[in-house]
């Protein structure tokens, strides 16, 4: 019984496992990612460059008003709160993600989502001409509302509009633009360019322009066909959305693993994060995304891009050059998550989040190694720099891209919105607490800080070796039966379960199984 069930099952999938990228499908792909994704990267790296002359021009500006100068703790608090504001605004940002992609779609949420950045990028344009430092916070955190609903709607969206073969290295498309997005921030930002007193200004408007580009081009592509057909029930567009992304008409088997997915769901209905988190079906699921967002931040990225000026300056790097070298750094990252586009499809999600977080461990390691022993050992400065490329590496291929894919691949569509609030949510914390955290940890632990992180990876590779699974090539369906073992719904009645998916009549299936042997 269950081998006919199982026989059953993947001569209904065969057809789809052959998806193929039509033009439709790039496109939706790079519009999204580049009207999105794009700006997410750009604005954390943006206010690096030109900081120096944005803190004159809040210097500036206070001494117009009041008449004495900026007291330099207020002037530290103000900056502070100008890098910091970002992250807590991605936290609000993905707060709306579980009511905005159930009202709005998919499509909708990231065409209204437009409107914050673009409004962040006209008020921060004119900051300068309008004389008031005030806007510019305020901005960071309406641009950071932005950044957390893309940062999590548009992995959602392609992993929903994709091809199972496909999902993989379409879902790491929006980490490679975010990426994109850090190095074209870091050239625009060069000294030679926008990096300038009177460039600053134009450097942080510029992040208007791809929302802009995205506003005019997304209204023509087609919404998600899993949300027109499980969430709104119009099976008809489903299919139309479908047709137009496969590029061939024959599109009834994945219609009918869609509807499968809505009726293994009717049971439960749309998920909200309390009953999310409630649900004894989704507890490994739900640990596995959280264990994976926090690993992802805490496992030192941004403490790596901070120390690398100093680390390269203690190689020998002249001062002028290190601007450059910030850049060069930018570009590894693109070019390496550009591989794990290429590589994730057919080495799986599995090996490349173990590879990644095992080379950030080592990097670590080695790293704290090196920065002790450099006073002393000539060759150490260099073998630093060495270490930073590896750990660049690491999250490039593993660590920044696959978390994000694997939210859109462990949950069903009904829990789906509610799985990116909670990892979007820990995501933005995690980055928030860093950013705040880093400074006191640096000062107290020296270069010692690294081991910290060097352990939090380690944390997430064994977590991973022993509790993700491998969900390369799989329906949603599929996975959703995986980790159902894992969180124990499906023991007793694993065979009759197995064939209810195709023989119950009236379309009961699947969740039923899970309630009623959960309860």
């Amino acid at each position: 019984m269950k081998l006919n069930g199982k026989k059953q099952e993947s001569s209904d999938y065969d057809e789809d496992s052959k998806g193929k990228m039509t033009l439709l499908l790039a496109l939706v792909a790079l519009v999204s990612a580049f009207g999105s994704s794009f700006q997410y990267g750009y604005n954390v790296s943006v206010i690096n460059s030109p900081a120096p002359y944005m803190q004159d021009f809040y210097n500036r500006t206070y001494f117009n008003r009041t008449g004495v100068p900026m007291d330099s703790g207020f002037q530290t608090l103000l900056w502070s709160l100008t890098v910091s504001m970002y992250p807590l605004g991605g936290l609000f940002g993905s707060l709306m993600v579980w009511p905005m992609v159930n009202n709005c779609g998919r499509k909708g949420t990231l065409l209204i989502n437009n409107l914050f950045s673009i409004t962040a990028a006209i008020l921060m344009g004119t900051s300068e001409i309008a004389k008031t430092f005030e806007v510019i916070i305020l901005s960071r955190v309406i641009v950071g509302v932005y950044a957390g609903l893309a940062s999590n709607v548009v992995p959602m969206f392609l992993g929903e509009i994709s091809p199972k073969n496909l999902r993989g290295a379409i879902g790491v498309v929006p980490q490679l633009f975010i990426t994109i997005g850090i190095l074209v921030a870091q050239i625009f930002g060069l000294n030679s360019i926008l990096g300038t007193a009177e460039g600053w200004p134009i450097l942080l408007g510029l992040t208007g322009i791809p929302s802009l580009i995205q506003l005019l081009i997304l209204p023509f592509f087609p919404e998600s066909p899993r949300y027109l057909l499980i969430q709104k029930g119009n099976e008809e567009q489903a299919r139309q959305a479908l047709q137009k992304l496969r590029g061939w008409d024959d599109v009834d088997n994945e219609i009918e693993e869609m509807r499968q997915e809505d009726r293994s769901e009717k049971e439960e209905g749309q998920f909200s994060v309390l009953s999310l988190c409630t649900f004894r079906g989704l507890r490994w699921q739900l640990i596995s995304i959280i264990v994976m967002m926090m690993g992802q931040q805490l496992s030192g990225v941004n403490a790596v891009f901070y120390y690398a000026d100093r680390i390269f300056q203690s190689a020998g790097v002249d001062k002028n050059n290190i601007q450059y070298v910030t850049v060069s750094i930018g570009a590894i990252n693109v070019v390496m998550t550009l591989l794990a586009v290429f590589i994730v499809e057919s080495l799986g999600r599995r090996i490349l989040l173990l590879a990644g977080f095992g080379l950030c461990c080592v990097s670590c390691a080695v790293l704290t190694l090196a920065l002790n022993l450099q006073t002393t050992v000539s060759w150490m400065s260099y073998l630093s720099i060495v270490c930073v490329i590896v750990y660049i590496i690491g999250h490039a291929i593993g660590a920044s891209p696959i978390p994000f894919v694997m939210i859109t691949e462990m949950f069903l569509q009904s829990s789906r919105p509610a799985a990116f609030m909670v990892g979007g949510s820990v995501h933005w914390i995690c980055n928030f607490t860093v950013g705040l955290v880093f400074l006191y940890m640096e000062a107290g632990l020296g270069s010692y800080c690294f081991l910290v992180f060097c352990a939090i990876c380690l944390a997430t590779i064994v977590y991973i070796f022993f509790i993700v699974p491998e969900t390369k090539n799989k329906t949603f369906m599929e996975i959703n039966r995986i980790m159902a073992k894992r969180n124990k719904v499906e023991i007793e009645d694993d065979k009759e379960e197995l064939t209810d998916f195709h023989t119950v009549p009236g379309g009961q299936t699947g969740k039923k199984e899970f309630s009623s042997i959960e309860l």
